[in-house]
């Protein structure tokens, strides 16, 4: 049985060109907003079981030559302390597998405009968003299916700044690769 769709963005921006047949959620900027507002639309749309949500955004290159369209296999939550979290008995489940690419995507609260903390993330993911983590976590949680589709804005640099002026053309990527593929 084929899965229904469930488009899942954080910004009306990022999704001006998601096709307008498919039912969608603004989530809004950072993990909690993530998080919560696609509980909210899987649950809206019946049972979670029978949904695939496909975030769709923005993302900055941690690389360089990184451009276009990816489909991460691989989510990162980078700002959690795991390390300490998991010496004190826990599972931090810090990185979630959604999909076959090899491709990661890491996930944190912080707006990466600097070259130092891209490099440093650079060491464990090719890419960089608020939110792919915090809806890919509440998707796989109530049991729906996953994909993150993210466009490469910006190279997490200064130039990140730029992002109002840069996310149109990725959202025209997004809506495109969304009408081809479900």
């Amino acid at each position: 049985m084929s899965r229904r769709p469930l488009v899942v963005a954080a910004t009306r921006a990022e999704a001006r060109h998601v096709p307008p047949d498919l039912p969608l959620v603004i989530t809004g900027l950072g993990k909690t907003a993530a998080a919560v507002e696609t509980v909210r639309g899987l649950l809206a749309q019946g049972d979670p079981r029978d949904q695939l949500v496909v975030n769709v955004g923005t993302a900055g290159a941690l690389r360089a030559g990184l451009t276009g369209l990816f489909e991460p296999g691989v989510v990162l939550n980078h700002d959690l302390n795991a390390g300490v979290v998991r010496s004190l008995g826990y599972d931090p489940r810090e990185e979630l597998r959604v999909g076959s690419s090899e491709v990661v995507l890491a996930t944190g609260d912080v707006f990466v405009n600097d070259p130092a903390v891209r490099d440093r993330l650079a060491e464990r993911a090719h890419l960089v968003d608020m939110e792919g983590y915090a809806v890919a976590y509440a998707a796989l949680e109530l049991g729906a299916s996953i994909r993150l589709v993210k466009h490469v804005s910006d190279a997490a640099d200064e130039g990140a700044m730029e992002w109002p002026d840069l996310v149109e053309a990725s959202a025209r990527e997004l809506g495109r690769w969304l009408a081809e593929n479900l």
